[in-house]
């Protein structure tokens, strides 16, 4: 086992899911240049290296660090072994944001049923498996931060979203009650990001989901800005939960 000595102790040792493209990718490199020590997560390995090159660095000057590492949400045992691998890397574990999911919009008349599961698996089972694996952690450390990325989507429903936004609902519950239910020494954060500059549309295969979502997505906001979220609500001090925060592009109403 490495343990971090010697530093600051505002770095926080962060293991984050979907890390390979948009928000995660943004959350990472984010982190690791803050200084923060990032376990940057997905199924794209390739992707997640290329993130390490472009960020070890800057990470590194400013005392933190980020690892790449392959994962599968859908996997419990994989979400396990990934969190036992930051444990094993650094120590402990101070922060985990669950942010992998998958929006392939379609009406459901369409029953586009595989998609439908796909989206529960990654975004509801997912996040439930990230849970599972960084709770015993959190508590045996006697600390820890839940960070979940919802959607504005857990607050509304259009049409083609109905599954995306159960989903979503879904994970703004859960969180909720992860919450409520948590020891004061675990905080608890929902990030519901707008229209945010992403993959997550190129997963749309329904053409009337995707003609919709390029007139939606019109007025997009970089995903840095979620980053930024995320930095600010995990460096607040120990007794300051910030429960959620909603972020979009100002002409998004």
């Amino acid at each position: 086992m490495t343990t971090t000595t010697n530093e600051d102790p505002n770095h926080r040792v962060v293991a984050i899911t979907g890390a390979s493209s948009g928000i995660g990718a943004a959350i990472a490199a984010c982190l690791a240049r803050a200084g923060h020590h990032v376990l940057a997560g997905a199924r794209r390995l390739d992707r997640l290296e290329d993130l390490v090159a472009d960020c070890s660095q800057a990470a590194a000057a400013a005392g933190g660090s980020i690892t790449a590492y392959r994962l599968d949400v859908t996997d419990r045992h994989d979400v396990g072994r990934f969190v036992d691998a930051a444990v094993d890397r650094h120590g402990r574990v101070d922060v985990m944001v669950n942010n992998a999911g998958l929006m392939p919009l379609s009406r459901l008349d369409a029953l586009l049923v595989d998609e439908w599961d796909r989206m529960i698996d990654v975004n509801v089972k997912g996040l439930l498996y990230g849970i599972a694996a960084a709770l015993p952690v959190f508590r045996a450390q006697g600390a820890g931060h839940f960070i979940t990325t919802a959607s504005v989507g857990a607050h509304e429903v259009v049409p083609t979203a109905a599954v995306y936004c159960g989903t979503k609902f879904a994970a703004w519950a859960i969180t909720e009650g992860l919450r409520l239910e948590s020891d004061p020494s675990i905080r608890v954060t929902t990030i519901t990001p707008g229209v945010v500059t992403s993959e997550l549309a190129d997963t749309i295969t329904d053409v009337v989901a995707a003609e919709a979502m390029r007139t939606y997505r019109a007025n997009a906001i970089d995903p840095d800005a979620i980053a930024r979220a995320v930095r600010y609500a995990i460096t607040e001090p120990a007794d300051v939960d910030v429960n959620e925060i909603i972020v979009r592009p100002t002409r998004q109403r």
